[in-house]
């Protein structure tokens, strides 16, 4: 043996770690260069310095906080991320995003139409507006949302279609009104009330019946831009349209697809993860 491999220990297994001496030609003597432990990485470092700063809080949230937030991230979630604040927990990390995504839409979609209604009501009038826009945007809405709750999905992830079809009630009763139809909004609003009976009635609307008009419903939510378009042509203005409204309506789309996004990639880390 050298010098130069008194400072080594012989290796357990061959690695990238390890080098060799001929002692003769027929043995080969592997030895490795001893070391230390790595040093914590950045992710278990930043881990370490929240928990110190933050556990004396998650410990000790009021209980409804914590309640809310277990049935928003579940039990093995909620106690990954808040309770032992391992935000290296990926999956996890996901579907929270995912579920503050869906509160946020849900959150904006409550004032969504507000500036459109507040437009309305200070013009008193509805020019610039189409009736049947708004009437084909609600259906698709009335639908989504007869489904949405049939089926017994959480409110977090329907909850904006419910909020939205409201204010397009309130709008199109409006329109309606400033238009000189006033009898037309009392029958609009009859109609919605039983067409929303008949599809949260299964007597009346079978499961099979309710998924084809599901299945319709984005078709018919797209549509429903058309008659809008071409009332804004027709009129060469905007009239009493809210842009902030509109803005905000882009906005909420662009939520909702990101959202939408985060959930397929946090169901994907599941399937691959899973044994």
């Amino acid at each position: 043996m050298t010098s130069d491999a008194t400072a080594q220990i012989p290796c357990v297994a061959h690695s990238n770690s390890c080098t060799h001496t001929h002692t003769n030609h027929t043995d080969t003597t592997w030895y490795c260069t001893s070391f230390s432990t790595p040093p914590t990485t950045t992710m278990e470092a930043l881990e370490s310095t929240l928990r110190s700063l933050l556990t004396p809080i998650t410990h000790n949230l009021p209980a409804p906080i914590s309640n809310a937030a277990t049935q928003l991230l579940g039990d093995s979630c909620y106690r990954s991320l808040v309770h032992d604040l391992t935000i290296s927990d990926t999956i996890c990390l996901k579907l929270a995003i995912s579920k503050a995504l869906g509160v946020a839409i849900i959150t904006a979609s409550s004032v969504v139409k507000i500036p459109q209604l507040l437009k309305l009501l200070n013009s008193q009038s509805a020019s610039g507006i189409s009736f049947l826009a708004y009437f084909l945007e609600t259906t698709s809405y009335l639908i989504s949302l007869a489904y949405n709750i049939r089926n017994g999905f959480p409110f977090s992830t329907y909850g904006e279609v419910a909020l939205i079809a409201v204010q397009n009630v309130a709008i199109s009763v409006l329109v309606l009104q400033y238009s000189g139809r006033g009898a037309a909004a009392a029958v609009f609003v009859a109609g919605l009330a039983a067409a929303g009976y008949a599809l949260y009635n299964e007597s009346v609307t079978s499961s099979g019946l309710l998924q084809y008009l599901q299945a319709g419903a984005g078709a018919l939510g797209v549509a429903s831009k058309l008659p809008q378009i071409v009332t804004i042509f027709q009129e060469g203005g905007t009239g009493q349209l809210s842009a902030f409204a509109v803005r905000i309506c882009l906005l909420s789309s662009l939520l909702i697809h990101a959202a939408i996004l985060t959930v397929y990639d946090c169901r994907s880390s599941t399937t691959s993860s899973a044994p």
